[in-house]
This record gives structure tokens, sequence and C-alpha cells, in this order.
């Protein structure tokens, strides 16, 4: 299974076409499936129908099973995309303070706590998500690490708090994005990283229902001119971009899709 994985890792192209068909067959366990595009008139009120879908109480352990899977295989040397560019990410950032704070919004189980564990950042790791029940899994996993039930678009934490802010896969669901970012942007003291965003470039921002674990909900694809604007807005510095996955429109070039992780630096308080 470590070979398989690792060659797919090398063909991008043959990997995006053997998880749409894995999703076909089988959505239940897929991480996304069945994406439909919203329709602009419709999109406040399918945004407000689905805003609480994250917290459906069998997402949890459905998407555990997937995690320990990819844990297992990152322990025994088997490169995983989302969480080598995660770290690469935190990599890049200039004098990365040994002891400093990390606190990843959207955490789910609290998984990539140990993602720094593996490799060897001494980051004092934080946790919080919407979701009560992945809280609850969180803390249930890991006792001594500190977990907290919060907002995105409204963070009770006091400004600069935390050397780096991780939005941890989970603005994509946020309709109110944009508080989300300034809020990213006020907790953290000097780095925020937006880990696997989806972008959406020649296009305007587009809205989609889908199937995550089998629990319908919503994922925005971001304008990506839209959104490094909001940034800036924010006083974020976009320093590096890491590209998980790109696919041009074969009709017109000018348009296409990614999954991107920006590592920004704050410039100001916002």
């Amino acid at each position: 299974m470590s070979y398989i994985r690792a060659t797919l890792n090398r063909f991008p192209g043959l990997k995006s076409r053997l998880r749409r068909l894995r999703e076909q067959l089988l959505p239940a366990t897929s991480v996304s499936s069945g994406y439909v595009e919203i329709e602009a008139g419709r999109r406040d009120s399918e945004s407000s129908r689905l805003a609480a879908s994250w917290k459906a109480g069998d997402l949890p352990a459905r998407q555990r099973a997937l995690v320990e899977r990819q844990l297992k295989e990152y322990r025994g040397g088997t490169s995983i995309d989302v969480f080598d560019v995660f770290t690469a990410a935190l990599r890049r950032i200039d004098n990365l303070p040994a002891n400093g704070s990390l606190l990843e919004i959207g955490c789910s189980s609290g998984y990539y706590s140990e993602v720094l564990e593996i490799n060897r950042l001494p980051l004092h790791y934080r946790g919080c998500d919407y979701s009560d029940a992945f809280i609850d899994m969180a803390r249930s996993i890991y006792a001594g690490l500190p977990f907290d039930v919060e907002d995105a678009t409204r963070l009770s934490y006091h400004n600069d708090a935390f050397d780096v802010v991780v939005s941890g896969c989970c603005l994509l669901h946020i309709p109110d994005y944009e508080a989300a970012i300034a809020e990213s942007a006020r907790v953290a003291k000097a780095y925020v990283i937006f880990h696997r965003t989806p972008v959406v470039y020649g296009e305007p921002t587009k809205y989609f229902r889908k199937q995550a674990y089998g629990v319908e909900t919503m994922e925005i694809h971001f304008s990506e001119p839209e959104l490094l604007n909001i940034f800036r807005i924010h006083g974020l510095e976009v320093v590096a971009t890491f590209t998980l996955n790109e696919s041009a429109d074969p009709r017109d070039r000018s348009k296409g899709n990614a999954n991107r992780t920006y590592l920004c630096r704050k410039q100001f308080q916002s």
C-alpha cells in the first residue's frame, strides 16, 4: 500500500482520476463527492441551511478512520501530500520560534498535532473547531493538549495570541469567510497558514453542495485574485504558495482550478 501511494503521488493526474472513481463507487467513505454547483440566487439560503453540517455527530468517526490510516503510513515513511505541504509551509517561516505557539482553526480531531510530532517541529499546539463532536474526540485522543469549541468568525482569543495560526482546511466551509480571515490575522502574532484552499482563476467564486463522508455540506472555491486581495486588506502578505494540485480548463487555458496552501506574514494589526 505504501508503494502504491508513493507511486500515485508522482502521477497526480492518475491519482485524481482514481479518487473520482472511488467517490462514485463509495461516496460515504470519500472525503468529498457528489459536487453540485449552487446557483447564485440560492447561495445565501443554501449557505444558511448547510452552515451546521460539520456539527454532525457521525462525522468525526468517519473522518478519523481515514486519518488513522494516513498517520500510520506517514509514520512509516510514506509521503502524504497534505502533511508534506503543511510541514513545508512551517519550515519556510524565518526564525520559527523553537517553542512557539501554534493554533489550528478547524482542527477536527487534532491529528495535525501528530504531524508536528512526527516531523519534530517543537511548537506548542492548540486546536479549535466549530464542532463539539470533533472537539470531544480530540480531547479523548490527545488528553494532554488544549482544545476549544470556537467559531472561526468570532474567536475568543486575544490579539497576537499565537506565533503561527493555521486555518486548517475550514475556510472553504465558512460562508462569512472574510470574517474568518480577519480573525485568523487578528489572533496571529506573525504568520498565518491557509491550508488546503480550493481556488479558481479566470472565474468568480463558486459555491457547491457536496457529500463529505456521506454528510451534505457546502464547499466554496474562491476566486484566487479576490482571496489574495482579502488577505492584503487584513494585513497579510503571501510569502510562499504551495500547490497540491492544479487543473486548467482544456477549452480555455486562462481558466482553471487548484488546491493551494498559502503562507502569509502579518504586516499590521487589522
